[in-house]
């Protein structure tokens, strides 16, 4: 880089090299986040997955006897019987499980028993939350890798104590510790690494590594579960990997932008060096020196105090802080119900699984394609409208098709993952883009455990389908419809300065219209020159 002067972050990032070994090496441990993530959330589904079940009549003479899941009826003679409560224990019929055993089967938990492993994946959902929150703002008080390694070793924790769960109280309590860490165990890596990348690659770095590890994982979940053939073992394996995590304190940098947002200026300017080194360059003082400069002028002490509460207090921030929260809760709820949908095809749910997360792969690659053509706006609202669109034709085609096929069923759920994995896995950096660096962290928790505790009412809306069978379809195809009409009041941030500070954030995209796309046209350099201004003013 000939021009030592460095005016901001972005600069100094691209004078030690934006897309060098150092990325690839953070884009690789990126990677070992999406498999640990993978199998740390979704090994409780197969940690509580339901076989096929009946009530052990071994003991009764077979020729008068009926086994139910939860009952018997023993036949007095051809037509009268009587039906008691099974009380002689269950047999399971694993030939859809492929002869894996979960923790429900071990332990009995049917019938009568059936609320405990709910309750745990209840309780699992609350530590998401509140880990959510409270991981969230120490993220924006210690630091990104701390919270990192510390989310991590919670989930190893919570899974490692499942294992020794015999009660009801023992499991919920040990869900609860493993939901605490449940996305910051991911979020905080994915903030590091799309802050060390250069931005016109952030999108295929990310999306590469979601796209491609997140998925084959995902795919991998339930045949690994066959594989080792029990609960405990599946969980064993899933704790320790976490473990590893430890060692990214050798490799992992703090974020340098949050580092100088909190008066860390030399702190940053050792991890640019670092990075330098291992690209195979040097920085000169000059550089370093503008880089003090920057940050004396740019960012003050009063930054240092700024919270989640700040997005609030002015009208931009404020309008782009709500959009971005419904528009989390419509993806996240969407995303939940159409994937609990897909378990109700009638196919083994491993099968269906795998299927499902198959999608995972070529949604990354739709959005590494076209997302920064067409920008995070368009693709946003694009998908969702879509999404929605063919959520409403699945629910006029369940409403005129009284039977349907299982194979029908699944087609329809596998199309409506795919939409919504696109939705889903775009709005994530969008949201992160569009947040102050300040309030990053703690920013982003607020977003996704809103988003979380939307989800809360996915069960209820699949269970309209008792009352109107196409009910659920069109009331996600809508919710993502309108999701995607308020995506069109947020800014577009391709090839855009991101903001750092809370005015930066309230400046951005200021004056950019509803209907203005980066495809067409839209992604000037308006923002960026406001953003350099109310730097300058500071």
């Amino acid at each position: 880089m000939p021009d030592t002067e460095v005016k901001g972050i972005d600069d100094m990032l691209a004078y030690v090299g934006d897309f060098s070994r150092y990325q690839l090496i953070l884009i690789c441990l990126f990677s070992v986040i999406n498999v640990l993530s993978a199998f740390h959330y979704f090994g409780q589904t197969f940690t509580s997955l339901v076989p096929e079940y009946l009530c052990n009549t071994t003991q009764y003479n077979q020729t008068n006897v009926i086994a139910l899941e939860c009952s018997i009826k023993l036949w007095e003679n051809d037509t009268v019987y009587v039906e008691e409560r099974c009380t002689t224990g269950w047999t399971y019929n694993n030939s859809n499980t492929h002869g894996y055993t979960s923790l429900t089967q071990e332990l009995n938990w049917v019938c009568s028993d059936d609320w405990k492993p709910v309750l745990g994946q209840s309780v699992f959902f609350l530590g998401s939350v509140i880990g959510g929150i409270v991981l969230g703002v120490l993220a924006d008080n210690v630091g990104r890798l701390h919270v990192l390694v510390i989310a991590n070793m919670l989930a190893f924790c919570g899974n490692a104590a499942t294992t020794l769960s015999s009660n009801a109280t023992t499991f919920a309590l040990s869900r609860f510790l493993a939901g605490c860490a449940t996305d910051t165990n991911f979020v905080m890596m994915y903030i590091i690494v799309m802050e060390y990348l250069r931005p016109s690659m952030i999108t295929f770095g990310l999306n590469i590594c979601i796209g491609v590890f997140y998925s084959i994982s995902c795919m991998s979940v339930p045949w690994v579960a066959v594989w080792v053939g029990n609960w405990k073992t599946l969980l064993i394996i899933v704790s320790g990997a976490h473990l590893t995590v430890l060692l990214f304190y050798l490799i992992v940098p703090e974020s340098a932008q949050w580092l100088i947002s909190k008066g860390r200026t030399e702190e940053a300017i050792v991890c640019f060096q670092r990075i330098a080194r291992i690209n195979g360059r040097t920085i000169k003082p000059k550089a370093i020196e503008s880089l003090r400069q920057y940050s004396l002028e740019n960012i003050n002490c009063k930054h240092q105090q700024e919270n989640f509460f700040g997005l609030l207090k002015t009208p931009n921030l404020r309008r782009k802080t709500i959009i971005l929260i419904y528009k989390s809760m419509v993806l996240t709820l969407c995303y939940d119900a159409i994937s609990k949908n897909i378990n109700s095809t009638g196919m083994s749910p491993f099968i269906v699984f795998t299927i499902s997360s198959a999608t995972i792969l070529p949604a990354c690659l739709f959005i590494l394609a076209v997302q920064d053509k067409v920008g995070r706006k368009a693709l946003a609202s694009g998908s969702l409208v879509v999404s929605g669109f063919l959520s409403v034709c699945a629910g006029i085609y369940l409403a005129f098709v009284e039977n349907p096929e299982p194979g029908g069923l699944l087609v329809l759920a596998i199309i409506a993952r795919l939409g919504i994995n696109i939705a889903y896995n775009s709005g994530h950096q969008y949201a992160v883009e569009l947040l102050p660096t300040v309030v990053r962290g703690q920013a982003v928790a607020v977003v996704h455990v809103v988003g979380f505790g939307a989800t809360f009412f996915s069960t209820q809306i699949l269970y309209l389908a008792e009352f109107w069978r196409p009910s659920p379809e069109i009331i996600l195809g809508l919710l993502m419809i309108s999701g995607a009409v308020a995506c069109l009041f947020l800014p577009e941030t391709l090839n855009q300065v991101l903001p750092v500070t809370l005015q930066d954030g309230e400046a951005f995209g200021e004056h950019e219209k509803t209907w203005q796309f980066a495809l067409c046209g839209g992604g000037n350099s308006e923002s960026t020159t406001i953003l350099h201004r109310n730097a300058n003013d500071h």
